[in-house]
């Protein structure tokens, strides 16, 4: 296809794309298929990968987050993004009342919403396409978050008219992609959210916004601050048409007087457990917007609007036990078995209760009466004993000295209150620790899934990383397990064996040391050049790098020491897994490039993207993903995109590789 024709494709992909998220998205009514969603989101994406000059920041495939940022900039709201007042009963809602109607001579009627509870935002659209997106900080100032807010697929990137407007919504998790996002975070080892506000919030104020990408984030839009050109003469006209042009909307009912809206208070009280994401109350506010003018605002809150907060539903039950469980980071967590209850709309026999620092500031035993509510409505948590209704039998609880699984002694890190097991080959670390070890960032062994790893296990083939290096040796046995076969085998074990050429940096980061990600893996292996020199480095030498605080010192030496991680760091090195740094170290090169800031665009002949980068960067250089007038040099490829064109409007100095090969010399 040329350029003329896929230009005009791209069109027709895109308005259709649009057309499909909103009718999914935004109306939940789709017309087609996954399967034909899929197709043309494909067609799309190789058409843009042929043509990268050709993609533009609305198009449905930009939404998987960009370069990762150093910091967000602040943003001064356009219109203030004020907070709201809360009542908490019947007379409060009254008094609301009377003070509207005292202003107001005429009828009153109010539009009642939910009040999602997440992190409010603004979104500022131009001629219908998102320019900017920011969270609501103080209320005028807030941060600059357009990248990740673009990764959230219900935030439209282009509306259904060219309108100037700027809106305000809260983005949110739903409770069934909540849960699912903390079992992916223990699976990790990674801490839990204690609720989706929680869980918001973090996700959206991510410096890398591939990792909000990851996230389950929603969006629900309930107010224009701004629109060019359309007069509106009610809250429910303007909800009604965010929603027409592109936007999700939470639902809303409009009450002819005060006493409607105490119904619909009392209404959803009973039933907010029903929504598949959490209320933590509702919003009443004046429907007439000239009504809102006169009403006016006090120094950080309307006069037109209130919050109607729900009370936490707390109930009494009895901790029948307390069982430990071992995470695949070691950390050892306590769990009360509870008589089982209904809190917030679901039976709660168990909650976790974190670490024995949590067990000994609220004294909590075994046989306790005590008060329990869901922490964020989903976490079931115990929030006080009942120690006036103790009867001499509860028994205190002490976590264990050895880890219950492999029984090594467990360890608490300076600084830390968690408890851990620090045995590489610990069952209950295994699965996890192994899955972790064949992951995409550590060794990235294709085809060795969860369900792959799990069968090797249980099969007994393997019983730590080491044993994945000598299952060549058990091929016969393996093709005949079931959907297995000779092919998927061999391809598994091919990949295996590729694998042994890994830099160091990967073997540092796949053997899940605490604390030590990838990038403190780069620094351990350009730094001591070979695993042998890493096991025996000192706490010293180890805080004496930049970047590597106490804890993860401790941490690593703790780790070396373990004569069970030493064990299977031996079975690697015996099957011929790379254990040195095969990176040139520009340690004691001269930092030709430092100060320098570099914007690469087309595809390069002689590097990936990724060995560019690097090469700059450890030659002192910087590498940002958009041409400004900071930058020195635009390194150009094959088929260069509008970074192009922009370098040349700006005068960057625009070099190719040949170029670029004489500056790295």
């Amino acid at each position: 296809m040329d350029k003329n024709k896929a230009i005009e494709r791209i069109k027709e992909l895109r308005d259709e794309i649009n057309y499909h998220n909103y009718r999914y998205y935004i109306l939940d009514n789709p017309e087609i298929s996954d399967y034909e969603y899929d197709m043309m989101m494909k067609e799309l994406m190789d058409l843009e990968n042929k043509y990268p000059e050709l993609i533009t920041p609305d198009s449905p495939t930009q939404r998987v987050g960009g370069e990762p940022l150093s910091k967000f900039e602040q943003v001064t709201h356009t219109v203030p993004l004020l907070s709201l007042s809360n009542s908490y009963n019947e007379g409060e809602l009254l008094d609301f009342d009377r003070r509207v109607r005292k202003e107001i001579r005429d009828e009153v009627e109010y539009v009642v919403e939910f009040k999602i509870d997440g992190l409010s935002v603004a979104l500022k659209y131009e001629k219908g396409k998102f320019v900017r997106g920011a969270t609501r900080g103080d209320g005028v100032v807030g941060e600059d978050i357009t990248k990740n807010l673009r990764t959230i697929k219900t935030i439209p990137l282009s509306l259904r008219e060219e309108v100037d407007i700027e809106v305000r919504g809260e983005a949110y998790i739903p409770k069934k992609k909540f849960v699912q996002l903390n079992e992916r975070q223990e699976e990790n080892g990674q801490p839990v959210f204690a609720n989706p506000r929680n869980a918001a919030a973090g996700s959206l104020r991510q410096l890398d916004p591939k990792v909000t990408a990851s996230r389950p984030l929603d969006i629900f839009v309930f107010s224009i601050l701004m629109v060019e050109g359309k007069e509106l003469r009610k809250h429910s006209e303007a909800l009604d048409y965010m929603k027409k042009i592109g936007f999700k909307t939470s639902q809303y009912e409009v009450c002819k007087d005060i006493y409607e809206v105490i119904k619909l208070c009392e209404k959803w009280e009973e039933k907010r457990h029903d929504l598949p994401f959490e209320i933590d109350g509702l919003v009443v506010k004046v429907n007439d917007l000239t009504q809102r003018e006169t009403l006016g605002t006090r120094a950080k809150s309307p006069r037109w609007a209130i919050a109607y907060k729900f009370p936490a539903e707390e109930k009494e039950t009895t901790i029948k036990d307390i069982i430990v469980q071992v995470g695949r980071t070691g950390a050892i967590t306590p769990t009360a078995i509870l008589e089982p209850i209904k809190v917030a709309g679901s039976v709660v026999s168990r909650a976790t209760l974190h670490n024995q620092d949590f067990i000994n500031e609220k004294d909590i035993r075994i046989g306790d009466k005590v008060i329990i509510h869901k922490a964020g409505d989903i976490i079931p948590e115990v929030v006080r004993v009942l120690k006036e209704k103790r009867t001499g039998k509860e028994k205190k609880f002490i976590l264990p000295d050895r880890c219950p699984e492999c029984h090594e002694p467990t360890v608490r890190l300076e600084g830390e209150v968690a408890l851990r097991c620090i045995n590489m080959a610990c069952p209950a670390q295994l699965r996890r620790g192994i899955i972790h070890f064949v992951s995409r960032n550590a060794m990235n062994i294709d085809g060795l899934g969860e369900a792959i790893v799990k069968m090797l296990l249980e099969k007994g083939f393997i019983k730590d990383p080491g044993d994945l290096y000598y299952l060549k040796d058990k091929r016969e046995d393996l093709v005949k397990i079931e959907r297995m076969g000779k092919k998927s085998v061999q391809n598994l074990l091919d990949a295996i064996e590729r694998s042994k050429e890994n830099d160091l940096e990967r073997l540092i980061n796949a053997l899940g040391i605490k604390l030590v990600g990838s990038k403190a893996a780069s620094l351990l292996a350009e730094k001591f050049e070979s695993l042998d020199r890493l096991m025996a480095a000192s706490q010293e030498e180890l805080t004496a790098i930049d970047e590597i605080g106490p804890k993860m010192a401790e941490s690593i030496v703790a780790f070396f020491k373990d004569e069970k991680n030493r064990k299977v760091i031996d079975k690697l090195k015996s099957a011929g897994v790379n254990m040195k740094n095969k990176k040139e170290s520009f340690a004691d090169v001269e930092q030709k490039l430092e100060g320098k800031t570099f914007v690469l665009t087309g595809t390069l002949g002689n590097y990936t993207r990724n060995e560019a980068k690097e090469i700059i960067e450890r030659l002192g250089g910087k590498v940002t993903g958009n041409v400004s007038k900071k930058t020195n040099f635009v390194l150009a490829g094959e088929n260069p995109g509008s970074k192009l064109s922009k370098a040349e409007k700006l005068g960057i100095k625009v070099i190719d590789e040949d170029e670029f090969q004489r500056l790295i010399k």
